[in-house]
């Protein structure tokens, strides 16, 4: 009996160090950062979205002085080529930032429309609404962009 005890405590000292051998320590998986290709490809759409939030201006001028025409071209032309640089960003973006760069695309569209309904019905105070939410829309998207693209 008490060699039988002595080999089945042989068997378990070998299991168990198999077992902690085969363990390991658990390796710590970095976080994601973003590739010199990712960098580049976005530095490459945000001088365009750049100069679009530096011509808000503007478009609050063609608000206020009713322009409707110029509102609508100024929407469908510099403001939707920025929309459509964003997406061209949003793959680069890191998959955490994916999300709210893509809901932050969508809620710019719909601000845009929300302005070209109200150029088109020529309520200005609607159109004004709008474009304040559209460029604090431009303004979140160039926060989730990397600090090393900014400067």
């Amino acid at each position: 009996m008490v060699r039988q005890r002595s080999i089945l405590s042989l068997i378990l000292v070998f299991v168990t160090t198999f077992l902690i051998s085969c363990g390991g320590p658990s390796v710590a998986t970095p976080p994601p950062t973003y590739t010199e290709t990712q960098l580049v490809k976005i530095q490459e759409y945000i001088p365009e979205i750049q100069a679009v939030q530096d011509r808000s201006q503007e478009l609050k001028t063609l608000i206020e002085s009713s322009e409707w025409i110029k509102v609508g071209n100024f929407i469908h032309g510099p403001m939707t080529e920025a929309r459509l640089n964003m997406t061209y960003i949003l793959p680069n973006l890191l998959p955490q930032d994916q999300a709210k760069a893509r809901k932050i695309t969508k809620d710019l569209l719909s601000h845009l429309v929300k302005i070209d309904q109200a150029a088109t019905s020529g309520k200005a105070n609607q159109a004004l609404s709008g474009y304040s939410d559209a460029f604090v829309d431009v303004d979140k998207f160039l926060q989730l962009i990397p600090d090393t693209v900014d400067s």
